[in-house]
């Protein structure tokens, strides 16, 4: 995007400027641009999963023009509110997944496996444990770190036949939304490849 004469000029097209019209191209031409004071536009707004726009400013002093709007912070009771809708569709997400071993022992099928009866039962403990964080949070910075804490990974080294090195090993560094951070799997998501996942 560029700027002149107040306006934002959001895709190139014919200008006209000192009654001259000058064809879109033109903004393929940084050097001409500048000659006629049209300068590079850029904005900035704030994370709109917890701000709202709020009043407009630029600065036109720069090489570039730079558009900002303040942000109004969100009420953190609203956004606890969404966190705890996410939770919800987290554990439903979970447990659609398995809620058929338990239709087929309602058939008069196989038992459902220990395994996956134990994994619904942590997953509702999670989710009570979640819940409990969340009504913990009373300030946006809060809000905002739980929903991107950062946690280091350690992972094992992938070898070319697609299997992994036992030894060696590399660390990543990971911000994790904890909403959506849930420790139980079913035995069969497990991932060979993670040696730690560690809060920072």
């Amino acid at each position: 995007m560029w700027y002149f004469d107040s306006q934002i000029i959001k895709t190139p097209r014919a200008i006209t400027i000192s009654d001259i019209t000058h064809p879109q191209a033109i903004f393929r031409d940084s050097a001409m641009l500048t000659s006629l004071g049209i300068k590079p536009y850029s904005e900035i707004t704030s994370d709109s999963r917890y701000y709202t726009r709020g009043a407009y400013s630029v600065d036109t002093s720069g090489d570039e023009v730079v558009g900002t709007y303040a942000g109004v912070a969100i009420a953190v009771a609203t956004l606890k509110a969404n966190m705890l809708d996410v939770i919800n569709e987290q554990v439903k997400r979970r447990l659609v997944a398995i809620d058929w071993y338990w239709a087929r022992a309602d058939k008069g099928g196989t038992a459902v496996p220990s395994a996956i009866s134990t994994y619904a039962t942590t997953i509702y403990s999670e989710q009570a444990t979640k819940e409990s964080e969340v009504a913990a949070l009373d300030t946006l910075a809060k809000i905002i770190e739980y929903e991107g804490r950062a946690y280091t990974e350690v992972r094992k080294d992938l070898k070319a036949d697609g299997t992994y090195h036992a030894s060696d090993t590399t660390s990543y560094a990971r911000s994790i939304n904890m909403l959506e951070h849930w420790t139980a799997n079913p035995t069969d998501e497990v991932d060979a490849g993670q040696v730690s996942l560690t809060a920072d």
